[in-house]
Order: C-alpha cells, then structure tokens, then sequence
C-alpha cells in the first residue's frame, strides 16, 4: 500500500500534537513541523514546541533574526517528503500555519522565493526612506490588485507586498509524490479553546517562558526580529523593559491568543478537502478515524 501524507490541523492548543505524535507511532512516520514560529531557535515555550523534538524536522531551521517564507518551507517539505515516499514511510505534518499545510498539499504554483539579500535591503531602506504612504501609492502602480488586498496600515505587510511585485513568483507547480493524502482536524469548541489556552499560558509562564524572552534580548536579538512576532514575546519584553505589568501582559497575550485562534476556525472552514476528527474521543478513537479516512483513498 502506497504510504500515507496526512496533515493533522487545528486551532492552537486543540491536541494537535499530541495526535500527531500519535499517528507517527503507530504508522512509524515521518514528522514534520507546519508552525511558522516553531521553526525558530530558541522560541521554545512561548511557541509551544513538542516534547520530543528530535522527532520533528524543520523545527529549530532558522535564528529569530531571519525570514522564513512559505516558498522556502514548502521546499525543505517537499524534499523530506520525497525522500520518505522512496523509503517507503508516511508522514505527518502537524501545526497551526494553515497557509503552509494548503501550499503543500494543493501543489501551490505561485509560491515565490524572496528577492537575493542586497535587492530586499535596497528595497526596505528606500521604504524607509520614502515613507509608509508613498510605498502602497508605488504598489498600488505595480500591482493594485495586491495593493486591494493588503493592508496600508501594516507598512510591514505593505513592503512584502511590493517585493513580490518587484520580483514576481515564477508560475511552477511544487508536485508531491503519488502518497495518499488526508488533511485531519481537531476543532474545539470556541468555549473550550478559550480554557485551553488560559491553561496553557499559565503553564508557560510557569515554566518560565519570561526568562526566554530575557536569554533572547541578552544574545541580541532584536525586539522586532522576524521570529518575535510569535504572539506573546513582545508583550513579555515590555515586561522586562518596565513598559507593561506581567498581569496586563497575560491579559494581552490572552487576547490575541484567542483572536488567533478564532483567525484559525474561519481559515479551517474553507479548507479544500478537511476532514473533522470528533475533537473529545480518546485518543484510540482519533487514530481509528484517521485510519478510516485513509482506508476511503
């Protein structure tokens, strides 16, 4: 039988990993991380790593400092999944970046790779230089359809925009190996998400997810490096810098937590090809389920 490719999805803090550790037990599959912030160094409690991290790849691939674009993640992916698909192995891609999971699966064509490190210098210091507005006025002459769909408020958002214009992607399909594909989903309730994730901050905060936040300001690592829009490190860094009490910290992380989540939900809705996992059954009943999807491809 072919092996299998299988996505196990979600809001954040639904027992993604938990089933996904699960699944590559029982299938001796492959792991491999599908959360953006997971894949920096030392962005460790805050971004909710696996226990076991030695099992998953493309956890731990980039400094805090440096970018990671979807292009790039699809392409480290891809290799690991040919490499298994000729050893014969399934593997699982687990994680809460619903656009990566999609891009992978569904073949995107329009991924593109960033502009070589010069050009995106070039690029943000005349951004710098000209302002916020006139960079949205030159995207919107390069391409207004981007420029519809972006945000001119998020100059970070607005500048990423006018990259891709400047460097359009190159229209080429990411085809995977013949695996059977499934994409899984553990969807709580919006209610229990909420206690989920105030459970879990308290049990990051606890294991001293403030002190990673000083070790990352203590290496250098600057407050609006790419890795530290993780949801949750800057808020702890106004913390450290006095700017901010730890209770109305919590409170803001909290929040956005489940702001996040909610984002989540609404993205998962439209998913091409998901299948819901009943999100309170054991864990056996999980694995059984996504066993039987399996055996319907």
């Amino acid at each position: 039988m072919r092996p299998a490719l299988v996505a196990v999805m979600g809001p954040t803090a639904s027992g993604k990993t938990a089933l996904a550790d699960a699944l590559a037990d029982r299938w001796g599959a492959r792991l491999v991380n599908a959360d953006a912030f997971q894949c920096y160094r030392g962005l460790d409690i805050g971004t909710a790593k696996p226990t076991r991290r030695e099992r998953y790849e493309l956890l731990d691939i980039k400094d805090p400092t440096e970018q990671l674009t979807v292009g790039e993640w699809v392409e480290r992916a891809r290799r690991i999944l040919e490499e298994a698909f000729l050893e014969g192995r399934s593997v699982v891609v687990a994680g809460g970046t619903g656009l990566y999971i999609r891009a992978l699966f569904e073949e995107y064509a329009d991924m593109a790779e960033p502009p070589n490190p010069q050009e995106r210098a070039e690029i943000r210091a005349w951004a710098d230089a000209v302002g916020a507005q006139r960079v949205f006025e030159r995207l919107r002459e390069l391409d207004p359809q981007a420029a519809d769909r972006v945000d001119p408020r998020n100059p970070v958002r607005v500048v990423r925009a006018l990259e891709r214009a400047l460097h359009p992607p190159k229209r080429q399909r990411r085809p995977l190996p013949p695996f059977r594909k499934a994409k899984l989903a553990l969807i709580p309730s919006p209610d229990e998400t909420r206690l989920r994730v105030r459970a879990r901050l308290e049990r990051m905060l606890a294991e001293g997810w403030l002190d990673e936040v000083r070790r990352l300001r203590e290496r250098g690592v600057p407050r609006n490096a790419p890795g530290l829009r993780a949801i949750g490190y800057r808020e702890l860094w106004d913390v450290l810098e006095g700017r901010c009490a730890i209770l109305d910290a919590e409170v803001r992380i909290l929040r956005a937590t489940v702001q996040y989540a909610k984002r989540q939900r609404t993205w998962l809705r439209s998913e091409p090809g998901l299948r819901p996992l009943r999100w309170n059954a054991a864990m056996e009943e999980q694995i059984g389920e996504a066993e039987a999807n399996l055996t319907l491809i």
